[in-house]
């Protein structure tokens, strides 16, 4: 028979593990289907919102639900670790470019799913001991059909904001999710509460209007999205509100009044931004090559995207600078192998003649 208040000292001293290994915010939900954010996923992927990221709608049977991609699973403990940034991530310098807050520093997958599998093993072994059988467990961040940011809410960590990212009370907007699901049923916590109220903010700083309303976010319209998971030209419509964004967009999220609540005292340390990294001059990053390319974001989520797709941003970037220094080193790539950078390195120098 299953011992309830042994189960439930087992749940407190997973949190205060998670918290060990480096996790701010720790919470448990039900594996089972909510309909409600089943019915809202199906919506946004009928609205074509998700752009070409067709691997959203290729496994939505698995994002309905934890229990869609593991049936076993009764459990899922929702972690965050926090990134908070100490400096204003919308702070402008010439001749210099943004680049997203969370990619800033080592590659938050590793780090995540290293504290992730830690947790689990912890959580397995600790089970066994307390003579509550044999348990299974399976660990997620970001790369698996696994819907982070509403299972957060529902465990508790806070809610998901008008940005439709999750706000955390304590962590602002700053929260890289993860998730490890159990057969081992585990008390549940109360789903986080809307705080939002009136608040505006997120909604209208964004650059390219990509919220059709409150809570809903179309991908196709969003910096994030267009700089780093769209692959071919960015329409012309977005560039100009590209900036100098090279990388992402934290806009709606360091504008969010809840940030003044975010210490950076629980920011892990491989997420501290490399000093290249957090203003980097657009001349130097025009100049890479896919060697160089390769070198500069070793360790860095940045390496995703490849030579080419970063090139195309910063070469937006260069275009809207203003700056006819850059104007040789756009020249220069204006007969670049791969057409699409070839076309922005075109549009580039027509908006700097």
């Amino acid at each position: 028979m299953v011992n309830a208040a042994e189960i439930a000292a087992l749940k407190a001293d997973l949190a205060r593990e998670a918290r060990r290994l480096g996790f701010a915010a720790c919470g448990v939900t039900a594996a089972a289907e909510d309909p409600l954010r089943a019915a809202r996923l199906e919506e946004w992927l009928d609205q074509g919102r998700h752009g070409d990221m067709d691997w959203m709608e290729a496994r939505a049977h698995h994002r309905r639900s934890p229990q869609g991609l593991w049936p076993e699973a009764q459990r899922v403990i929702a972690l965050g670790m926090s990134y908070a940034p100490s400096a204003d991530p919308l702070l402008e310098r010439a001749g210099r470019a943004r680049i997203s807050v969370y990619a800033q520093g080592a590659d938050y997958h590793d780090t995540v799913k290293k504290a992730l599998k830690a947790l689990a093993r912890w959580l397995v072994a600790e089970a066994a001991n307390r003579g509550l059988g044999e348990i299974g467990v399976k660990v997620f961040v970001d790369t698996a059909p696994v819907m982070e940011k509403p299972l957060g809410e529902a465990a508790g960590l806070g809610w998901q904001g008008k940005h439709t990212n999750l706000v955390s009370r304590e962590h602002g907007s700053w929260l890289f999710l993860g998730a490890i699901y159990t057969t081992l049923a585990l008390p549940v916590d109360d789903a986080g509460q809307d705080r939002c109220g009136s608040c505006s903010a997120c909604q209208t700083a964004c650059p390219t209007d990509a919220f059709p309303a409150p809570y809903q976010l179309d991908a196709r319209r969003c910096i994030s999205y267009l700089t780093i998971e769209h692959k071919g030209p960015v329409p012309e419509e977005f560039r100009p509100a590209l900036g100098n964004r090279i990388y992402g967009c934290d806009d709606c999220l360091a504008v969010c009044p809840w940030n003044k609540f975010a210490s950076t005292a629980h920011t892990m340390r491989a997420f501290l931004p490399r000093a290249e990294l957090a203003a980097p001059r657009l001349a130097d990053l025009l100049a890479l090559d896919d060697a160089a390319f390769r070198k500069l974001f070793s360790g860095s989520p940045i390496k995703r995207i490849g030579r080419d797709r970063f090139v195309r941003n910063c070469l937006y970037a260069a275009g809207n600078s203003g700056d006819p220094a850059l104007t040789p080193q756009v020249q220069a790539l204006a007969g670049d192998p791969d057409p699409v950078v070839a076309e922005a390195a075109a549009w580039a120098l027509a908006q700097l003649t």
